[in-house]
């Protein structure tokens, strides 16, 4: 409702009266045109011609519109984490998790490099990945950089293990289109089999857990993903045995 180019527009009075329903937006839609002047202490003329900066031609339908966009806007429940790790495990656990954990991980030890690869959250958790598995034995590299250089030594019998959500972020299929036409391996956990990603994988390790979103920001659990890269990191060390 109120875009970047609307609020440059605002004179001073009008960016006022703009800090003030962004402060009150639960209130304003009660108002009448003079309460809102007297409490920001502009005119009702000013009023008027904020409303029509944002294509309404009066007060009324201001305030409908402001309705409208704080019922679309409203803050998503968020799960507790009991919710989504019951998910996880009634949805996952039943099925052939395990068996792809163990088919990744036979792909992961014949190996020579292993390069994690993620963005956002997902990035966080490839670099944490690349640290347990070093940790336990099977030396790995996070690389968030997809004009990162890697020497042709490092590509040759190579696994990339990609961490993505929703399987579609473009980041990340740009890097791993590059790391598999240079011949890797390829491993991805996403949160289902369907995507790009999962598609243009050899190994796929699906977990299914509800998509949640708070205003932009994807905040699906990851609980899943940590599961999976321990459990797989721990099978590669007892294949190493």
């Amino acid at each position: 409702m109120f875009t970047n180019d609307i609020i440059a527009s605002f004179n001073e009075l009008e960016t006022s009266l703009y800090n003030y329903i962004s402060q009150n937006s639960e209130k304003v839609p009660y108002m009448r045109i003079r309460e809102l002047a007297d409490e920001t202490h502009v005119s009702t003329a000013t009023i008027l011609r904020f409303c029509r900066k944002l294509d309404c031609e009066g007060f009324s339908e201001f305030k409908v519109k402001l309705k409208m966009y704080l019922q679309e806007n409203k803050k998503t429940i968020i799960k507790s984490s009991q919710q989504s790790i019951v998910e996880f495990f009634d949805r996952t656990l039943k099925g052939n998790l395990e068996e792809k954990i163990r088919e990744a991980a036979n792909l992961v030890i014949k190996a020579d490099t292993v390069i994690f690869i993620g963005i956002g959250s997902s990035g966080i958790l490839a670099e944490y990945g690349a640290r347990y598995f070093s940790s336990l034995g099977k030396f790995s590299l996070y690389i968030k950089d997809p004009h990162f250089p890697i020497h042709s030594k490092l590509r040759n019998n190579s696994v990339t293990i990609a961490l993505s959500v929703s399987g579609e972020n473009n980041f990340t299929v740009t890097h791993l289109n590059q790391l598999k036409q240079e011949g890797s391996k390829i491993v991805s956990i996403t949160n289902n089999k369907l995507s790009t990603i999962a598609k243009i994988s050899d190994v796929n390790i699906a977990y299914y857990v509800t998509e949640e979103f708070f205003e932009e920001s994807n905040v699906t659990t990851q609980v899943p993903v940590v599961y999976i890269l321990e459990t797989m990191a721990r099978e590669i060390h007892k294949l190493h045995e």
